[in-house]
């Protein structure tokens, strides 16, 4: 185990709290992953279109399962890998970027209430941004950093080499920290919420 993948403490986790809460931003805290898929479902109503992020954490919570492979949802992904037709495949990867709902995780949530993520492609940021209509983040508590600087350090140090190693086994090709973005205030209401698991997951 290292600093950055080591489970935040209470008191650290509820500053993180409150200050997403004090900029906008809903946040639950629960004890581990299952209860985050619960929480999550419980927040997205059964028929609701969703595009779900590429993501560890979400593997590791069971999401990818639940909106892909239950009709209940409408899956954007899902009709974007299972569409062959280039105009229509390029339409729906489009309409992903505005999608009702965006469900992912992020590389760091700082004390005094940032949300923070490094990217190769960017291609899962503009939804977090303004594009989705909400916005679900399940975020495991090693994520916690104290502040902006250290949740650098954590992704320069830790997140990126693990990315890289995946992307270079999934995909062939080296990752980079090409894109950042630092959300630190939402003023649409209700617009992002923030489950935080008590336990690690993801990186």
């Amino acid at each position: 185990m290292t600093a950055w993948d080591k489970v935040a403490e209470g008191k650290s986790i509820e500053n993180a709290k409150a200050s997403l809460e004090a900029h906008g931003m809903n946040v639950f805290v629960v004890e581990d992953r299952n209860a985050a898929r619960e929480k999550v479902l419980e927040l997205i109503p059964r028929g609701s279109e969703v595009y779900n992020q590429s993501s560890v954490t979400l593997e590791e919570c069971g999401l990818h399962k639940e909106f892909e492979d239950d009709s209940k949802y409408d899956s954007l992904k899902k009709r974007v890998w299972g569409e062959n037709d280039k105009e229509k495949r390029a339409a729906l990867r489009r309409q992903s970027v505005a999608p009702e709902y965006s469900v992912g995780s992020c590389a760091a949530v700082t004390e005094d209430g940032k949300l923070v993520w490094a990217s190769n492609t960017g291609s899962q940021l503009a939804p977090y941004v303004y594009g989705a209509e909400k916005v679900v983040l399940v975020v495991g508590a090693q994520k916690v950093t104290k502040d902006f600087d250290a949740a650098m350090k954590r992704i320069e140090n830790y997140v990126f080499p693990l990315e890289d190693a995946r992307a270079l086994k999934a995909y062939g090709v080296h990752s980079n920290i090409s894109k950042l973005l630092v959300i630190s205030k939402e003023v649409a209401p209700d617009r992002i919420t923030v489950v935080i698991a008590k336990e690690k997951l993801g990186y």
